[in-house]
């Protein structure tokens, strides 16, 4: 009777256990309580028609692989704006993060977190340096896209001039590698130099005082190679204060419907698309993986395309949204 008795004390309070367990939301057997078919997706920032593109490649994949997927985006792309977020959705429990992390080192301590709380961390667009948080990063390869951007701007100002590389961020993983491609394929022509990189904060108003500034000292300014969207808005800005749009060649990068029609108008000579909806996809199919104990890729690239006014039509696939 005593062993009987002693029995059920013990079942009693494995199940009182149990029940605590799941009244503090978590599940028996699980890491945490995590939820692993719940995904939260974390763009550098809101309203922006790359990841707004990407969004719509994630939910898509998503919903056809069975998880749900939330998006909760910062309205600027600032690290501190970034994080509380991140500490936000660690409380939800989600069974992984997709992540665009807005500072390659000021982003590692809160993704850290996440990632010692149980959650799957995938990096999607931009990166941390420290590699050892993320199961799987997946981005354009952006050094490739910054030789692609030289190459054509070449093409665009006969291999002669100065450039002016008017990039984001510093400390931004995607633009720096592709300010670095730019570098790197401008020592192929001798014809070409460079005016160094200045940075406008992702703020295309500062983009058009950096491109009045520059032409007041260097009027033979030839090109400028733009490194994203509000970089690009503003150097078209400043160029049409000054008169000299179509004279200064712009190649910007990313394909935005107003970058499209500034492209279809000639404001702008090229751009370097990405490919976000298929990051959107790849990065929930790491995610995915890592949680379902699949093999994961660590890094994957998607591709870029160089698109002119000529063929912008059949390249129409790579053109970003708006809205899903």
């Amino acid at each position: 009777m005593r062993t009987v008795r002693r029995a059920a004390v013990l079942a009693g309070v494995m199940v009182t256990a149990a029940a605590v367990l799941a009244g503090c939301g978590g599940k028996v057997g699980d890491s945490g309580g995590a939820d692993a078919k719940k995904l939260v997706l974390i763009p550098g920032v809101a309203n922006e028609p790359f990841y707004i593109s990407m969004q719509c490649g994630a939910q898509t994949e998503a919903k056809k692989l069975g998880y749900s997927l939330n998006t909760q985006a910062p309205t600027q792309f600032d690290a501190s704006l970034q994080t509380p977020i991140v500490t936000g959705v660690i409380a939800t429990k989600p069974g992984a993060i997709l992540i665009a992390p807005t500072h390659a080192t000021a982003m590692a301590a809160p993704i850290k977190q996440a990632e010692n709380a149980g959650i799957k961390i995938v990096e999607v667009d931009t990166a941390l340096d420290d590699t050892s948080i993320a199961v799987s990063s997946i981005s354009s390869d952006n050094v490739k896209g910054g030789q692609l951007a030289a190459q054509t701007l070449a093409k665009l100002v006969g291999d002669k001039g100065s450039m002016l590389v008017i990039n984001t961020k510093a400390g931004t993983s995607t633009t720096d590698q592709r300010a670095q491609g730019f570098a790197d394929e401008l020592k192929n022509h001798p014809g070409m130099s460079s005016l160094g990189v200045q940075y406008n904060n992702n703020d295309a108003a500062q983009a058009a005082s950096i491109v009045t500034a520059t032409l007041a000292a260097h009027p033979d300014l030839a090109g400028i190679f733009a490194t994203n969207l509000s970089s690009a808005e503003g150097a078209a800005t400043g160029l049409r204060n000054a008169g000299k749009l179509g004279q200064v060649k712009i190649v910007g990068f990313d394909a935005s419907p107003q970058q499209v029609e500034d492209l279809r108008n000639g404001t702008i000579r090229a751009l370097i698309a990405q490919d976000p909806a298929t990051i959107g996809v790849d990065g929930v199919d790491q995610a995915a993986a890592a949680l379902e104990g699949k093999p994961v890729t660590r890094h994957v690239q998607t591709d870029m395309v160089s698109i002119t006014q000529a063929d912008m039509d059949a390249n129409s696939k790579y053109f970003y949204k708006s809205r899903c």
